[in-house]
Formats: C-alpha cells, structure tokens, sequence
C-alpha cells in the first residue's frame, strides 16, 4: 500500500471529503486546504508529495497559489477545474503545474494521474549521484562535471539549469518554469537567457552540440534532457 501524502485544496468542503475518502481507500495519507493561503501553511509541516489544487479558491487564486507553490518546492501538482481553456492551460503548466483534470472526472482517472505524478517523482529522486553521459560525468553531488579525462567548469546557472533537467529527465519543462526555477519567481519572459545557456550546455556536454542527444528542443514549448538507458550509470570509482 502507498502512504504518499496527498494535500487537496478546494474550497467546496464536500469535494474535498470525497477525495480524501477515495484517496485513504487506495492506501495515501490525504490532508485537506480550504484556499491558497491555507494550502501556503501546510509547507511548515511535513511536506505532502502531491497537492491537487483546484482553480477556483477564495482570496489567493489557484494559479497564484500554483506560482507560490513552485517558488518554495517541486512537490508535484495536479490542477482540478471546471475551466479549461487552452490559454488556462499554458498559463498554469508556465506556473508549474504538472497535470490538470477538469471536472467533473472519475476517480480512477484522477488516481492514474496521481501514480503517473508520484512516479515520476520518485525516479527522479532514484537518480544515481553520478551519471554518464556518453563520455561525460556529471557528479550532482560535488557538482563536477567531467569530459573524458578533464573537468568541465559549468557556471553556476548553467549547472543549475543541468540539474533542474537531470531532476525531471523525460518531460519537457516549459521556458518559463525553467527561468522561474533557475533565475527566480520574478523571471518568465527572458527567454534568451535560456537560449544562450543551453546553447553552451550543448557545446560543452554534446558530442555533437548541432545535433543534441541529450538536451532536447520542443518548438515553442520548452527544454527537456532525455536520458538513453545505455548511459544512465554510476562511476565505479565514486561507489
């Protein structure tokens, strides 16, 4: 049985009773918010693994309260709402959303996007200390990256970013949450900031930087590293 905790925030007192119900019958702890600012308070406790947060909150939006969120942890979110437009989409994922459900849906649906989010999380927190990339070494706890037989010296924004992608290998982080998470909550639009620093990840961690195997482009969208089970390792000489 799971024991993740599971924060649900939404303000209709009888939605958030079901879903803690259906969510202690499938084995997770489930604790409850009844806005934003009381979801913000839950963070001084032990921390959940997972927030469902609906859109519609008094006082602090949803989507402010996603944005608050994010800027203080990389808890998984999954957004419940009656909107869903395209541009609430977007506007939410920028935020730092993870998934979003629209209501009404049905609790098996709801409980795969959970494991799918938990999942996802906990591969990333599996990450061995030290992982090959073809001929490149990246050592996330001493922060060292090596190139064959020499160190590869990485600015400090551009490990940043390295790592924020080494966390979450296999999805594609929108432009924006990237240069919220690298640069700030006050960041979102710079995005050639992001162009110039992955360029030089590229030339320095690439065989072929023209041709990326591992930092990927998704037009319009955002960055995502892509890690080939081949090269995934730890360097026996660290163990």
């Amino acid at each position: 049985m799971s024991h993740e905790r599971i924060l649900v925030v939404d303000d209709d007192s009888e939605i958030r009773r079901a879903l803690r119900i259906a969510l202690v019958a499938h084995g997770y702890e489930a604790d409850e918010a009844r806005s934003g600012e009381e979801a913000l308070e839950k963070f001084h406790e032990p921390l959940p693994e997972l927030l469902l947060l609906d859109l519609q909150l008094p006082g602090m939006g949803g989507l402010e309260t996603c944005r608050a969120i994010r800027a203080i942890s990389e808890v998984p979110i999954i957004v419940v709402s009656v909107k869903h437009s395209e541009r609430e989409k977007v506007d939410l994922l920028d935020a730092g959303a993870d998934d979003y459900l629209i209501k009404p849906f049905g609790i098996e649906e709801l409980l795969a996007r959970v494991r799918a989010a938990l999942r996802r999380t906990s591969g990333a927190a599996a990450l061995p200390a030290v992982l090959v990339l073809g001929p490149v070494e990246i050592d996330l706890k001493k922060r060292l990256v090596r190139k064959g037989d020499r160190n590869i010296h990485l600015k400090p924004k551009e490990f940043e970013l390295l790592q924020y992608l080494i966390r979450r290998a296999g999805d594609v982080i929108p432009h924006r949450r990237l240069l919220q998470a690298v640069w700030g909550p006050d960041y979102g639009n710079e995005f050639e900031y992001l162009r110039v620093i992955v360029s030089r990840l590229r030339r320095k961690i690439e065989v072929d930087p023209a041709n990326p195997r591992y930092i990927i482009t998704e037009p319009k969208v955002g960055y995502g590293l892509v890690l080939p089970e081949e090269d995934r390792g730890i360097n026996p000489s660290s163990v």
